[in-house]
């Protein structure tokens, strides 16, 4: 591969990076703006899948596929049977915080700044090691983190998916009361 093809993927890679942050940064901010709880889960969708995209743009596909089957087809899909099974009034309230915008969004900034100021003074523009080696040697193969997710943390693993179960029976409990 010559230097200009390799400069090509390089500046493909930065402009698909550039959109799918793009994306996402709106869709969080549709997920806290929005009045509608459904479309706030749906926008959440977008952002767990631009996530997802960022994982492949990223050359790690096993934790794409993972963050597809686990956040957007079981924490959202959960969420959206607590929504609907527990009788959320589909429609926002306007008047609710109208009031305490203006403050969040000062600490929404401030807070912002003091963790951007923060990261770039501790890190600058240092490349990060792991163990005495520099993020491009970091490689795990899709072997290693199955052995280490179904060996190491098969327990915790099972306690996740019980507490996932128990708040999914919660809510049909809550919606069964009448």
């Amino acid at each position: 591969m010559s230097v200009f093809a390799a400069t090509e993927v390089l500046v493909a890679q930065n402009i698909a990076f550039g959109i799918i942050a793009i994306a996402i940064v709106v869709a969080a901010v549709r997920v806290v703006t929005t009045n509608n709880v459904v479309h706030a889960a749906l926008w959440l969708v977008v952002v767990l899948g631009g996530i997802a995209a960022q994982y492949i743009l990223l050359a790690a596909e096993f934790t794409a596929i993972v963050q597809v089957l686990v956040y957007i087809g079981a924490i959202v899909v959960l969420f959206l049977f607590g929504i609907m099974l527990t009788r959320a009034r589909l429609g926002g309230e306007n008047m609710v915080n109208k009031k305490m915008r203006p403050a969040a969004m000062v600490i929404a900034v401030a807070m912002f700044g003091l963790m951007a100021y923060s990261l770039w003074d501790f890190f600058g523009d240092t490349e990060l090691e792991v163990m005495g080696r520099s993020t491009a040697e970091l490689g795990q193969t899709t072997a290693q983190v199955s052995d280490s997710l179904f060996l190491t943390y098969l327990v915790p693993f099972e306690v996740v998916s019980v507490l996932l179960l128990a708040a999914l029976t919660g809510a049909i409990v809550l919606a069964r009361r009448d």
